[in-house]
């Protein structure tokens, strides 16, 4: 069975390009949100394993909604993306879930899969 994954990003571009490289890396893209507000209802709905979450949306920031989502029973693991580098966000990265908040630029599917594994 299939990772399960949830992607939100307030671009639609980059949401459709993240869904092409994650499906064709077998992972199962299971919904999509464009801002804070949808990331959280689609957690709940969708439960997926893995988020890839944009940190910053129109409507809120994503060390918010992970804080939120990460405090649900088996939470999944959240990969933070962003266009800076992870020295801008100082410690928010790890105040925002511990070990299963993680920042990520490029190469996210070898990310996701990495990661995975070490939860498993």
């Amino acid at each position: 069975m299939a990772a399960t994954v949830l992607l939100v990003d307030d671009h639609a571009g980059f949401r459709a390009q993240a869904r092409v490289l994650l499906t064709t890396a077998g992972l199962d893209v299971v919904a999509e949100a464009k801002d804070a507000a949808g990331a959280l209802t689609a957690a709940r709905a969708f439960r997926p394993r893995v988020i890839l979450l944009d940190i910053q949306l129109p409507d809120g920031s994503g060390f918010e909604v992970a804080q939120a989502i990460l405090e649900g029973d088996d939470p999944p693991v959240v990969i933070l993306i962003s266009s800076r580098e992870a020295s801008d966000y100082g410690t928010r990265i790890g105040r925002s879930g511990g070990p299963r908040v993680h920042l990520q630029g490029r190469a996210v599917a070898a990310a996701i899969r990495a990661l995975l594994s070490e939860v498993r």
